[in-house]
């Protein structure tokens, strides 16, 4: 039966499959029997009114999900991969599928090492450039959240990446709810039994091994330079993210064209959570039956999109910084979202047109603003990675804070005025919004709330530009990719890019 059910189920019943099946039952006057093999499709909570989950299911028999790796290709033609992240690691997955080697090269340490630079820099404020929030094994998803809601169409490649997951570790749930969602304590696990499958099959994955340059002859790519020697490729994906602003130097040094792209800064708005539930739930915000409440907003000021993004309900505002001297917050929530807080990136769009008419850096515009405003932060916040940051009520008001409410950032935060942090297009911007907001509702502004400066790795500040083949628009061999290279944003859209360019590449390589 390909019948699909859409019904409405109260808070705390969503698991419950007898329910579900009564409900369907009563309403579409199938018997219980019939409804044997009754499978969810989709599950999302409305709190406009009354909070209530939609689940969309039918009948039929629950899929298994089988290895989506099983080739050895140890002897296979290599294809090399820089970056393992979402994006590399789903490239190396499908190049596996297709029969090809791929040898993945992470400047980073593996997650258990990684592990260990993390804690350095929360309890000391001491940052490793190649081990951090940012880079490392699984990439800057892995220890900042596992949020797996993405815009993307493509629906078969958004269950195909989904599958991957839950087949090496992930809760099935993640195919079923509409924001799904997997929590900095369970990702890492599930990283590392996909880079075991990958080297079981055959593959490479060399950590600690950062590239350095590259080498072209005949717009064609011949080989890299990395920490441990030069290494001749024939193909190579670059799946390096959004903060590695040494590769994009030395592209830019090998005449490899890369463009300025506009991308998003701003700040963290943290609020307690209970704030959030109150807002969104209304008079159920106590429900023990309703997870903690998320939401998202946006507006425009001035001519420029002003939003909410990657909000992390039960969550915590990280240091994801990845050279000295500068300041970047993040935020992440656990797979139980039990912290106290709420927080959300609160940005303003930056557009690239906009800097390179007020500058003469080229291609490296909105790389150098975005660099220029982290090193205020870090000069304001006072150093050692204490973050500059000023309560909502104050920021209206155009006054600096003498006093912070208690806040989830371990290497705490400074009373300021984000003014001297941000330019005024950005902040006059960003006061619009939250004048807009706290009109719409009034505890959003309350006293507890504080902005916490700054949120600017929202996206790469660098596009490098690709042909419809997947090639590098002037130098064959080099397959930019994911939201390093401007293609992607989130995990779920960049690990559908690198399944796609291993296509790409086994396609242009059977020719």
């Amino acid at each position: 039966m390909n019948e699909i059910f859409e019904i409405k189920i109260e808070p705390g019943k969503e698991d419950n499959i007898s329910e579900i099946k009564n409900i369907v039952s009563e309403k579409y006057k199938i018997s219980i029997e019939d409804l044997a093999d009754l499978v969810i499709l989709k599950r999302s909570l409305d709190a406009r009114k009354s909070p209530v989950f939609h689940i969309k299911c039918t009948i039929e028999h629950e899929k298994n999900i089988i290895s989506p790796i099983q080739n050895n290709v140890r002897n296979s033609p290599a294809v090399h991969i820089i970056g393992a992240g979402p994006a590399g690691l789903f490239a190396a997955i499908r190049l596996i599928e297709l029969g090809l080697k791929p040898i993945l090269l992470e400047r980073g340490k593996d997650v258990r090492n990684r592990r260990k630079d993390l804690a350095a820099l929360m309890k000391q404020g001491t940052l490793n450039p190649d081990s951090n929030y940012c880079f490392g094994e699984g990439g800057a998803g892995t220890f900042s959240d596992g949020k797996l809601y993405t815009r993307s169409n493509k629906r078969g490649s958004v269950q195909k990446v989904l599958e991957t997951l839950v087949f090496f570790g992930a809760n099935r749930s993640i195919m079923i709810d509409a924001h799904p969602h997997i929590g900095t304590n369970k990702l890492p696990v599930i990283i590392n039994n996909i880079s075991k499958s990958i080297i079981d099959c055959g593959g490479e994955i060399h950590f600690s091994t950062k590239v350095t340059d590259f080498q072209t002859k005949s717009s064609k790519l011949v080989s890299i330079d990395t920490s441990k020697g030069k290494m001749e490729v024939e193909n190579l994906i670059l799946a390096t993210g959004h903060s590695a602003r040494d590769i994009f130097y030395a592209l830019h040094r090998a005449n490899i064209a890369i463009e300025a792209k506009s991308f998003a800064l701003g700040v963290r708005i943290e609020h307690p959570q209970e704030v959030i539930n109150k807002i969104q739930y209304k008079n159920h915000y106590q429900s023990p039956a309703l997870p903690p409440a998320s939401y998202s907003l946006v507006t425009q000021a001035n001519s420029s999109g002003v939003y909410t993004f990657c909000m992390c309900p039960g969550g915590i505002i990280c240091p994801a910084s990845t050279e000295d001297g500068e300041v970047v917050v993040n935020g992440w929530s656990p797979s139980t979202r039990g912290s106290y807080f709420a927080n959300s990136g609160l940005v303003v769009e930056i557009k690239k047109e906009t800097l390179k008419k007020n500058d003469n850096d080229g291609v490296f515009a909105c790389l150098n603003f975005q660099a220029e405003i982290e090193k205020k932060a870090f000069e304001i916040g006072g150093g050692k990675f204490t973050a500059p940051a000023q309560r909502v009520e104050d920021f209206i008001s155009s006054h600096a804070s003498s006093t912070l409410p208690k806040t989830s950032y371990k290497r705490g935060i400074s009373p300021s005025d984000l003014r001297d942090v941000l330019p005024k297009f950005v902040s006059s911007r960003l006061k619009l919004a939250l004048i807009e907001f706290v009109k719409k509702n009034p505890l959003y502004g309350t006293k507890d709330a504080v902005l916490v400066g700054v949120e600017s790795r929202t996206s790469s500040p660098i596009k490098i530009p690709r042909n419809e083949k997947g090639n590098h628009v002037e130098i064959s061999g080099l397959y930019p990719c994911g939201e390093g290279a401007g293609y992607a944003g989130g995990i779920v859209s960049a690990a559908i890019d690198g399944m796609k360019i291993a296509e790409m590449i086994k396609a242009n390589n059977s020719n």
